[in-house]
């Protein structure tokens, strides 16, 4: 099939990728079609298997595409101190995330959507995200700067809780993300002390 006169690849494709990510925020991958999404780029709906075989390579890429932006930039140094680590982690992960939202809540509310292979695929990743708090963690166990029963379950709870300011905080509010940012490190800081 031929390219609409005027597309480039290069162009069509990442807007393929965008107007996907909005559309299952808003609505829901279930309730998304092929369709609306061609409409949303301003393409014939054929034109979209130019760019993905099907809805669900399209949403496994996006949560993809997601998880490895995540773990390309967040970094940890393990020649600072425990406390510091994890303080530059709360830091990074509400801020990488607040940028984020739609790529959040896909990433999250869309994993029930995924085939099982493409779900192992991003939880093969997920876990990889936590292992690096899981780390910290234990580093401050073993430095005797923490005192955590189970690095597991204390790993997923702080994630939850610091991803959680991705579904109540607004720029221009009341606080603003810095001191946000600095009272979430206050509550992981006591949580693990």
């Amino acid at each position: 099939m031929a390219r609409t006169a005027g597309s480039h690849s290069d162009i069509t494709g990442p807007r393929v990728r965008d107007a996907a990510l909005k559309l299952f925020a808003q609505g829901g991958f279930a309730a998304v079609s092929m369709r609306a999404i061609a409409a949303e780029v301003g393409v014939q709906a054929g034109a979209l298997y130019n760019y993905t075989p099907d809805k669900q390579t399209l949403l496994f890429d996006l949560m993809e595409r997601h998880m490895n932006e995540l773990l390309a930039a967040g970094t940890d140094d393990p020649s600072l101190a425990p406390q510091e680590r994890l303080k530059k982690f709360v830091a990074f992960h509400i801020r990488f995330h607040h940028a984020r939202p739609d790529a959040v809540f896909i990433a999250y509310m869309e994993l029930r959507n995924l085939t099982e292979e493409n779900f192992a695929r991003i939880e093969a990743l997920r876990s990889r995200y936590e292992s690096g708090l899981e780390t910290i963690l234990r580093d401050g166990v073993a430095a005797g700067v923490f005192q955590v029963s189970d690095t597991k379950i204390a790993t997923l709870a702080i994630i939850a809780m610091l991803t959680g300011v991705n579904t109540w905080f607004r720029t221009g509010g009341r606080l603003s993300l810095e001191e946000v940012t600095a009272q979430y490190w206050d509550m992981v800081r006591r949580a693990v002390t």
